[in-house]
């Protein structure tokens, strides 16, 4: 269930990358998802959610964040073609599956470091 919203081999990719650096990551990628998620509320104009939308997309990506970087793809096209009407039901979509990777990234991060511990 988790690899629906989580792609453990991009995590994977990342912590062999990152080495000791990892946590570090994961904690940036939290706090900046939290701003971004922000933009998104409180954006006005179509201009504005595409840049939100669009940014969260790329670092949700990145991250290996699957269902989060489907959603803001859909905003971002959304506001791109400025079909605004009902789009908080889909910002609310994206707040919802940002609570939900949350927890698991901040897991992945207790177990970065507890393995880092080991050696």
């Amino acid at each position: 269930m988790a690899e629906i919203h989580l792609d453990p081999d991009v995590l994977s990719a990342l912590q062999e990358v990152m080495e000791d650096e990892y946590p570090t990551l994961v904690d940036t990628f939290l706090a900046d998802s939290e701003e971004r998620l922000q933009r998104l509320t409180g954006a006005t104009d179509a201009a504005q959610i595409l840049e939100a939308a669009h940014s969260f997309k790329g670092s949700s990506s990145n991250m290996g964040a699957v269902r989060l970087a489907e959603l803001c793809h859909e905003l971002e096209q959304r506001a791109n073609d400025k079909k605004l009407q009902g789009i908080e039901v889909l910002v609310g979509k994206i707040a919802e599956e940002f609570a939900f990777v949350r927890p698991l990234y901040e897991t992945e991060r207790e177990r970065s470091l507890a393995t880092a511990r080991r050696f």
